[in-house]
């Protein structure tokens, strides 16, 4: 190590590493690229943090065509014994200094003779910057908060020294005022820079065997060509591509935006089929503005550029190589096409906001909505956000923000205050969808209209008669009841009503209805106005065998399907919900003594849920309008419709072990429980064993459980030899041994 003494009284003292030997020249860490002149030099970077300053040796400055400049003072320059090594009168102009593709910035050198050590940075400079390097193979894997705000801005050429401000900060006049404190997360140079690496990173595990595939060059035209020089071109100046000697290569196309612009793709469906997926999941849209309950105000923020704001992992750059007629390329970030970039993505924005999400933010992928109850609060959320975002080098499109809005417009839906619609702009393609001429385009007419189908009333049975026509087994006609389907479906659109966000707080109210081919239902809340809302709607075409079904396991077949669709909003409430059905005899379950299977599966389901069953008029229960029904059942007593509660699993079981117990109270009178029983356990008499262990174990109601369950089944039952009967008349049962494996 070398001490630096200056010769005049305020000199500080700095450090170098000591006199090498020429020949010994140890391996420098990194690599920089310096530009002066217009001119640039590759040169290896030596670090050394016992030194204080930055050096650049003689003959390099010369090299460089450097210009010189006195110091401020002679500095001598001392060896770890002490002795002066050389005296530093001169230092560099301004040197721009370039690190691993976008870590730009501008320093000055004292001059030196260290022929072996061209390049030193010192103490000073690892302070400032603090990377993170990876010493085996030279390369700088994180930089610090500093370099992020500083030296990361710039993803141009080297050469360009000055960057226009209207380039690096976009028009902000659509950004209020109290957030241009933060106006770096709005900067396009920024967002087109090489970020750093990241834990989140997007990693391309291969399935076992599997190599990436190798893809011809696809035909471009002339202004294909034009648009594909201007791409390449860009992002190797951007740093977010590079020269690949890959044995892999996908193909390299374009596709027409809307607005007539084409928009660079990559075939990498091969690499798709290969590539272990990452299963992250991504908010579900039907429940997705669950957390916007109450809120006032909304903000849209849009990111720019995310996925190239996330890195490829290390060492997988080269599963990415794509051909063009130019070139092989690689990504060093992330590209569109990849199977696993959503969840890679949806993994990082969360993780960014992850304290927040569903307090006061919603994210999906790159579009971020932050809501609150009062403009003073949202300020203060939406500047959390954005601060939050710039701190981990994610970056927003001023001009497609929306600050500060009561609607909103979001992933095709419309949102207000504690309401939300189908989007305008996607209803009126609905509306303009020209007539479908082959199965194909049915089925993405269906497929888009299946998107909005909570809004639309009995939506299974507008779309039957469209739906058998995608079947291949059936021909392609487009008849009358197709056409009237298809036009009824496109007014449906068009006056759809406005459905109001679910409030866990207050009473539900769910209507159901059930016809020969198909069961609906309502979900609906009485606001605050005392009207009755409907918050989303249900369908269902039934299958053949549900079709089968009597009236009554029709219609509680209906009560089933739409608690299963709506559980994550009735499960668990605090004030019951009221089931509506148009079917009296649904109260039979309640006092019948025997059910069938198919009646004790669901009632045990039922009892996960706290509401009551009401019954309603069919005149008055028209809001379900699921299916037009073939069967309407028959009534003949008013006098019952008060709210009763349904079937709790205790009665159910009561109901089915009714005979059963009346038989072990008459034996009780004559054979005398024994010393030995438990208290909590109930004496079974060795005549009426065989009938518990069919019970418990034949019976519909349990369905030939294992010796292990059978036994739970028996656990409050007592008689000596329990365990040994249950094992042997469940090793001896016929049904078991024709349908169970042996183990």
């Amino acid at each position: 190590m070398v001490p630096i003494k200056r010769i005049d009284p305020v000199d500080i003292q700095r450090r170098l590493l000591g006199h090498i030997n020429p020949k010994s020249s140890p391996r420098p860490p990194v690599t920089a690229i310096f530009s002066y002149a217009n001119q640039e030099t590759k040169l290896p970077v030596f670090i050394d943090s016992d030194t204080d300053t930055e050096f650049i040796d003689y003959n390099t400055a010369k090299t460089l065509g450097l210009e010189l400049q006195p110091v401020s003072g002679t500095q001598e320059i001392l060896a770890i014994d002490g002795h002066t090594m050389y005296r530093a009168i001169q230092e560099t102009e301004p040197l721009n200094m370039r690190i691993e593709g976008n870590h730009r910035e501008t320093l000055k050198f004292l001059f030196i003779k260290s022929p072996s050590i061209p390049i030193i940075l010192g103490n000073t400079w690892l302070q400032k910057h603090n990377p993170q390097i990876d010493w085996c193979n030279g390369k700088v894997l994180q930089w610090s908060a500093y370099c992020h705000h500083n030296c990361l801005n710039y993803a141009s050429p080297p050469t360009q020294s000055v960057q226009d401000p209207q380039e690096i900060y976009p028009d902000l006049c659509k950004v209020p005022k109290t957030y241009h404190d933060l106006k770096e997360v709005f900067s396009k140079h920024r967002a087109t820079s090489l970020a750093p690496h990241h834990p989140d990173d997007c990693a391309i595990d291969l399935l076992p065997g599997t190599f990436p595939p190798r893809s011809h060059l696809f035909s471009l035209s002339i202004p294909e060509q034009t648009a594909m020089t201007k791409y390449v071109k860009e992002s190797l100046q951007a740093g977010l591509i590079r020269p690949s000697s890959s044995p892999a290569g996908a193909g390299f196309f374009f596709v027409e935006r809307k607005d007539g612009s084409l928009r660079p793709c990559i075939n990498y469906r091969g690499l798709n089929d290969i590539t272990v997926k990452n299963r992250y999941p991504l908010p579900l849209i039907n429940t997705a503005f669950d957390s916007l309950h109450g809120a006032r105000i909304f903000t849209k923020l849009d990111l720019r550029n995310a996925y190239h704001l996330v890195r490829i992992r290390e060492g997988d750059e080269w599963k990415t190589a794509f051909n063009t007629p130019t070139g092989h390329y690689e990504y060093l970030v992330m590209p569109f096409g990849l199977t696993n970039a959503p969840a890679v993505f949806q993994t990082l924005i969360n993780d960014v906001l992850r304290d927040i999400v569903g307090s006061c933010v919603f994210i999906y992928l790159d579009d971020v909505l932050v809501f609150s109850t009062d403009p003073e609060t949202h300020q203060k959320h939406v500047h959390v956000v954005l601060l939050r975002l710039l701190q981990n080098n994610l970056f927003v499109k001023a001009e497609k923000c929306e600050f500060h809005c009561t609607t909103v417009s979001l992933l095709g839906f419309t949102i207000s205050p504690n309401q939300i619609a189908m989007d305008p702009a996607k209803t009126s393609a609905v509306v303009n969808w020209p007539v479908p001429t082959t199965r194909k385009q049915l089925q993405r007419f269906l497929g888009f209209a299946n998107f909005y189908r909570r809004f639309i009333k009995g939506y299974s049975k507008i779309t039957t008669p469209r739906h058998a026509l995608t079947s291949s087994k059936v021909s392609f006609q487009w008849n009358k009841s197709a056409q009237d389907s298809f036009q009824k479906l496109k007014d449906m659109f068009t006056s759809a009503p406005v459905l109001h966000l679910p409030d866990t707080t207050r009473q539900f109210i769910v209507e159901v209805d059930a016809s020969a081919f198909g069961v609906g239902a309502v979900l609906s809340q009485r606001s605050k106005d005392d009207k009755v809302h409907p918050c989303a709607f249900f369908s269902k075409t039934l299958s053949s065998t549900e079709r089968n079904y009597d009236v009554g396991d029709r219609e509680l077949l209906a009560i089933k399907l739409a608690l299963e669709e709506w559980r994550h909003w009735l499960e668990g409430v605090v004030t019951p919900f009221i089931v509506w059905t148009d079917h009296k005899n649904l109260e039979y379950i309640k006092t019948a003594k025997r059910l069938n299977s198919r009646q004790a599966r669901w009632a045990i389901f039922f009892t996960r849920f706290n509401f009551t069953l009401s019954y309603r008029p069919g005149e008055k229960n028209t809001k379900p309008d699921a299916l037009s029904r073939s069967m309407e059942p028959t009534i003949t007593d008013q006098d019952h419709d008060s709210d009763s509660l349904i079937l709790p699993q205790r009665v159910l079981l009561g109901a089915s072990r009714l005979e059963l117990e009346n038989q072990l109270r008459q034996a009780h009178q004559q054979y005398p429980v024994p010393p030995r029983c438990p208290p909590d356990c109930l004496f079974i008499p060795d005549a009426l064993r065989s009938q518990v262990l069919t019970f418990c174990h034949s019976s519909r109601l349990y369905c030939h459980p294992g010796v292990s369950k059978t036994l739970a089944l028996v656990h409050n039952n007592f008689w000596s030899t329990l365990s040994s009967d249950v094992k042997e008349y469940v090793s001896a049962c016929p049904t078991c041994a024709k349908v169970k494996s042996s183990r």
